[in-house]
C-alpha cells in the first residue's frame, strides 16, 4: 500500500479505532463532532439519520493518532433497510480499539446496550459508557453503578460541550493504557546494528515515495538507535560490500525473494517485510503453519487471495497473477481462485481450502487477528504474502532464523 498523500498523516492501519455505538438520537454524531472538533457527521432530530458509518481521522493529544468512526444506531427497525444498517455498524467491531458506548439518563444500559457491551467483552474490547445529554437530564448513581461494571462512565453534552475535554482526555489515557502492538522490527536490534532494507524500485513503487512497510522499518530501525541502509536489488552487493561489518538483518520486498537471497550470505539472517508483518499484525505461528498446510491442496481446492486496501492492477500484479502461478507451479494442482479487498472479508470460509493474505499494513492488528481467528474457527489455514513466497522458493527457514528478540 502507498502511503497518504500529506506524508505527515499517519494511515488508518496505524491509528487507533474508537468506535461510537448508541441507539438512535443518543447523540453519537453530536458526540464524534464535538470530540473532533468538526462536522463530521450529519445531525439531526429524525432518527436513523446515520445509515452507514461514517470516520474522522484526528490527533487526540496526548495519546496520538486515532480514527473516531460513528455508527448506525443500534436499535435500527426500519422494516427494509434497518438490519443491514446494524450489521454495518456491528462489523466496525473488528477494527475497534476503544469502544464508545452513548446513552442517555432516559435510556441507562438496556438489552440493545447490554447486548453489544457483551460482544465487546468477548472481543476483550475496552469501553467507554457516556452518558450524554446531561444539559436535559444526568445519570443517578443506580445507573452510574450499572454502567461501571462495563467501563469507565462519563457525563457530557454534546450540545453545550460541558465534559468534552474531560471526555477525550480520558479516552486519551485510556488508549495509552492498552497494552501496545509487538514491535515492526525493533525487538530484533540492538544500538548501532545496521540493517539493510532491500526496496525495488519498479512499475508498482509509488511514484517519488515508498511503501508504508518500508517507511515504518526505518521508522523503527531509528527509534532503536540502529542504523539503517536502504537498496535497490540491482545494488544490494556493492551496498554489502561497503559495509565495515556484516549487517544484523537484510529486510527484503518478497517479490525480491529469491534474487535477494541468491546474494545475501547465508551467515546473514534475511527476511521480508511481510513476514515482519506477519509478527507486527498478525500471529506468525499461524501464519507459517498455513504456509506448511499448502503441500495438501488437491486439484480443485479454491483459494481465497485477501487484501486490506484497493489498488490499481499492474499487469503482473502479485495478488491476482503471480501468487496463482507461484501456487499451481509449486504445487502442480489446478486450482481455484477467489478475491477479496478493503474491508471486505468473507462471513463464511468454508468453501476455501487456504486463505493467503497480503501484509496487512493497511488494517489494524485486531482487525488482521480477527480475520486469522474466522479461518482458524473455520478449519481453513491461512498464510501471508510473505511467508507464502518464501515457502515456494524454498526459503522460509531462513528467512524466521532472524527473527529472536535480542
Amino acid at each position: 500500500m502507498t502511503t497518504p498523500a500529506n506524508l505527515n498523516d499517519a494511515p488508518s492501519g496505524v491509528r487507533a479505532h474508537i468506535t461510537v455505538y448508541g441507539r438512535r438520537n443518543a447523540g453519537k454524531s453530536s458526540l464524534v463532532n464535538a470530540l473532533t472538533g468538526q462536522e463530521v457527521a450529519l445531525v439531526s432530530p429524525v432518527k436513523g439519520t446515520t445509515t452507514d458509518p461514517v470516520a474522522k481521522a484526528m490527533e487526540l493529544l496526548p495519546y496520538g493518532p486515532v480514527v473516531f468512526t460513528d455508527t448506525p444506531g443500534l436499535d435500527d427497525d426500519d422494516a427494509s433497510l434497518g438490519a443491514g444498517r446494524v450489521r454495518r455498524a456491528r462489523a466496525s467491531l473488528v477494527r475497534t480499539d476503544l469502544l464508545v458506548l452513548v446513552t442517555t439518563a432516559a435510556w441507562g444500559i438496556g438489552d440493545v446496550e447490554r447486548a453489544l457491551l457483551e460482544d465487546a467483552q468477548a472481543r476483550r474490547i475496552p469501553v467507554a459508557i457516556v452518558f450524554n445529554r446531561c444539559d436535559e437530564a444526568v445519570p443517578d448513581d443506580a445507573q452510574r453503578s450499572e454502567a461501571a461494571a462495563w467501563g469507565p462512565v462519563h457525563a457530557v453534552s454534546a450540545l453545550t460541550g460541558d465534559g468534552i475535554g474531560a471526555l477525550k482526555d480520558a479516552l486519551a489515557r485510556q488508549l495509552a493504557a492498552a497494552p501496545a502492538d509487538p514491535p515492526l522490527l525493533g525487538d530484533l536490534l540492538k544500538p548501532d546494528d545496521t540493517v539493510v532494507l532491500v526496496t525495488p524500485i519498479d512499475a508498482s513503487a509509488p511514484k517519488g515515495r515508498l511503501i508504508l512497510p518500508q517507511q515504518q522499518a526505518i521508522r523503527d530501525i531509528l527509534d532503536a538507535d540502529a542504523h539503517c541502509v536502504v537498496a535497490k536489488e540491482t545494488g544490494l552487493a556493492a551496498a554489502l560490500s561497503r559495509l565495515a561489518a556484516p549487517p544484523r538483518l537484510v529486510v527484503t520486498d518478497s517479490q525480491a525473494f529469491r534474487r535477494v537471497a541468491e546474494t545475501v550470505p547465508e551467515s546473514v539472517p534475511l527476511t521480508s517485510f511481510s513476514i515482519l508483518f506477519a509478527r507486527h499484525k498478525g500471529d506468525l505461528d499461524a501464519l507459517v503453519a498455513g504456509a506448511r498446510a499448502i503441500r495438501n491442496l488437491r486439484d480443485g481446492d479454491k483459494i481465497l487471495i485477501a487484501e486490506g486496501c484497493t489498488h490499481h492492477r499492474q499487469e503482473d500484479d502479485i495478488g491476482t497473477v503471480k501468487i496463482p502461478r507461484w501456487l499451481r507451479e509449486k504445487t502442480g494442482k489446478r486450482l481455484e481462485f477467489g478475491h477479496c479487498a478493503g474491508l471486505s472479508w468473507p462471513d463464511d470460509l468454508s468453501s476455501y481450502a487456504l486463505a493467503v493474505h497480503c501484509g496487512g499494513c493497511m488494517l489494524t492488528r485486531r482487525e488482521m487477528l480477527s480475520r486469522i481467528a474466522t479461518a482458524r474457527a473455520a478449519g481453513v489455514p491461512i498464510v501471508n504474502y510473505g511467508v507464502l513466497i518464501a515457502w515456494c522458493h524454498g526459503i522460509l527457514d531462513r528467512a524466521l532464523a532472524g527473527l529472536e528478540p535480542r
